[in-house]
């Protein structure tokens, strides 16, 4: 039995990522078509994961003023004044250069 050349393997190689539309790569260098050929997780993430409607987003779109309380935003509420009772607020903003921490830290 005769040995197929190495040159004819590559010429079959080529022929047959023209017939078959795949990128002929010889050299087996790193061209990332595994990741560009994989479909698109973007379409089914949105998908999977529902809109859900909060009472602040349809006040907005109505345009009405409803008497509908917003837990959530009343708990939020709740949370920072506790925070805020034992000294774990956000700080004040500066009003001037001087009250600022920084001034305080330059040598």
């Amino acid at each position: 039995m005769a040995a197929i050349t190495p040159s004819r393997l590559a010429s079959l190689t080529r022929l047959r990522c023209s017939l078959f539309q795949t990128s002929y790569n010889p050299t087996s260098i790193r061209t990332g078509a595994k990741y560009l050929r994989s479909r698109l997780v973007g379409p089914s993430m949105v998908n999977y994961y529902p809109e859900t409607l909060t009472v602040a987003q349809l006040r907005e779109w109505s345009g009405y003023k409803w008497d509908l309380i917003d837990q959530q935003e009343v708990q939020r509420l709740e949370d920072i004044g506790f925070k805020k009772a034992r000294g774990k607020g956000t700080p004040k903003k500066a009003k001037t250069p001087g009250d600022s921490r920084r001034a305080g830290k330059r040598r």
